[in-house]
């Protein structure tokens, strides 16, 4: 198989050595790459034994076969480690330049195990990995230490990988960050790494893949690009970015609001795509080999915070800050943007915390006191957070937690730990299912399923036929992050598109039938490992409000409907 290095390298902290380890065809036969490589390497290394904050926890940097190639989409890595946010799987990727980095070095994977004995940075070429001492760098935030790491190694092509104060703190969400705006955001990989005490990590080296046909490269390249010129997805992303959401979503009355209360925010238009333009003056930007440009260069044109430049925010971050947190003024969420950059925290699970927050003052559950919309306590509460500080020390342990000590487990939303993102399941009631069974927590990528509801290609309330939909979505997705590939690709690489992209870079050729065992064979093995952490079907839930609190007047999730649901998918997939 062309594309494939099979070639994994393995890292300990504590003795300060590696090792090149060979990956045999048949587990890329199997498997492929990317997300089931990681998956495969976790069970393989007993991973759901550790604790994820202790010493025997690993943490896995890993790229799909197309990662170095040509082919468009392709400019990203993904994280694989046991997750200190939900103790269950943990995945989260990336885009950004980092990704070419690292096939440059010659690996598919790198796992980092046991844990140094003071901070450091790690730089991996395709010859060796060096040990640097990060005792000066730590503290610092997230741009200036990619800053200070690539003035450190002296070259211009090399692709950084850092925490920040929240990773160093074990802020059970911490995230990886990359070209200072780019996350590895969900489910707290960077404290993984923070408790490993791996300030940053560089990656460069000299290698070029081999790939199985040049020229169908260059004939799937020209196709695509062709296609791509009047598609409406395309236009729609470089014009407007994620944030069109905010529009979509309000019009549907499927938008978070007030925490989980309301589906539609009556100041939707304040923080919409349009104002966007008008509030930051977005400039499209777009990784390394994509024509998308669905990132959006921004800087604060007048207020508190004029001058502040950064890409995004996107439409997650909106939603979290805007709808949950009822803060509407773009200026100011694009500035707690650029906090949890920094620090290095994810959003989604910051604004849904912040917002939880401001529930529980309302309701006098907790002595602080922040309101709704009130965006200078919302940063305040950041740095509470990063620094775990006051009421930030218990919210820096995440939703369970904090729901626990303050006596609101029935209020709190979440799923096996982890927050949902900006679509609302009462309404789009398959992403109740795709909240419920996805692997990591209530996570709307592994499927992203709103999509399908949204388009209309089956109504958001029709519950008979759902689930195999849904299969066929989550079947697709999961090939794309074992290949692994940006999610706006989605509807330009169809199954037809995903065998031939397999076939031009790595030779294998397989049918549709192929290509879902191989997404059975990987989704099998995630569900093997949390099966290993104690999960079952008991915890493929939802949380209660979804079931019992209407929003809308009118809109519900009948508890019926949902196990109808659930039923119909551990039915199809041959799950017990």
């Amino acid at each position: 198989m062309k594309s494939l290095w099979k070639k994994v390298l393995r890292i300990n902290l504590k003795e300060k050595s590696f090792k090149i380890e060979d990956i045999d065809s048949e587990i890329y036969s199997k498997y492929l790459g990317g997300r089931g490589l990681g998956a495969y390497l976790l069970i393989k290394d007993e991973v759901y034994k550790a604790e994820p904050l202790s010493n025997k926890n690993k943490i896995i940097f890993a790229i799909g076969p197309i990662v170095g190639t040509q082919i468009h989409g392709s400019s990203r890595y993904g994280v694989f480690t046991k997750s200190p946010q939900t103790g269950i799987f943990s995945e989260s990727y990336s885009g950004g330049d980092v990704a070419g980095y690292i096939s440059k070095t010659g690996y598919d994977a790198v796992i980092i195990e046991e844990k140094a004995e003071k901070p450091i940075f790690l730089e991996i070429t395709d010859n060796e990995v060096i040990f640097h001492n990060a005792e000066d760098i730590w503290g610092k935030g997230t741009y200036e230490t990619e800053d200070l790491i690539k003035a450190k190694i002296g070259k211009k092509n090399v692709g950084v990988v850092t925490i920040g104060q929240a990773g160093e703190n074990l802020v059970k969400f911490a995230v990886i960050e990359n070209n200072y705006w780019r996350s590895a955001g969900r489910t707290g990989v960077g404290a993984v790494l923070g408790s490993k005490n791996v300030k940053a990590i560089a990656f460069h080296g000299k290698k070029d893949k081999e790939v199985f046909s040049k020229e169908g490269i260059k004939d799937f390249i020209r196709n695509i690009l062709e296609r791509a010129k009047e598609d409406a997805g395309v236009k729609a992303y470089k014009n407007f970015g994620t944030p069109m959401m905010v529009g979509i979503l309000n019009s549907v009355k499927a938008f978070p609001t007030k925490y989980w209360h309301q589906g539609y925010y009556t100041n939707w238009k304040k923080i919409s795509a349009d104002a966007m333009k008008e509030v930051l003056n977005p400039k499209p930007k777009a990784c390394p080999k994509c024509f998308m440009a669905c990132g959006k260069l921004s800087e604060v044109k007048d207020g508190t915070h004029k001058g502040l430049k950064i890409e995004g925010p996107e439409y997650e971050t909106i939603y979290a800050f805007g709808g949950l947190c009822l803060i509407d003024d773009l200026r100011e969420i694009a500035y707690l943007n650029d906090l949890c950059d920094n620090y290095g925290i994810d959003t989604i699970t910051t604004g849904n915390l912040i917002a939880f927050t401001m529930e529980a003052s309302e309701l006098g559950k907790i002595d602080y006191k922040i309101s709704y919309g009130d965006a200078k306590k919302a940063a305040e509460l950041i740095e509470m957070i990063v620094f775990r500080r006051g009421i930030g020390e218990i919210l820096a342990e995440g939703i369970r937690y904090a729901a626990k000590k303050w006596d609101m487990e029935d209020i709190a939303i979440h799923v096996k730990g982890l927050e949902p993102a900006g679509y609302e399941p009462r309404v789009l009631k398959g992403m109740g299912l795709a909240y419920a069974t996805s692997p990591r927590g209530a996570c709307h990528l592994r499927s992203t399923f709103y999509k399908a509801e949204l388009a209309g290609l089956i109504d958001k309330d029709k519950i008979e036929g759902k689930a195999e939909l849904f299969i066929d979505f989550e079947d697709r997705l999961t090939i794309h992050d074992c290949l692994i590939m940006c999610r706006f690709y989605r509807d330009l690489y169809m199954w037809d598109e995903l065998l031939e992209i397999i076939n031009i870079t790595t030779g294998l050729k397989l049918d549709k039938a192929g290509l879902k065992r191989i997404a059975t064979n990987v989704l099998n093995l995630v569900r093997e490992f949390n099966f290993k952490c104690g999960i079952s079907k008991k915890d493929d839930t939802l949380p209660l409000r979804f079931f019992n609190e209407k929003i809308n007047n009118k809109n519900i999730l009948k508890k019926e409907d949902f196990e109808k649901m659930l039923t119909d998918y551990y039915k199809l997939r041959n799950w017990n």
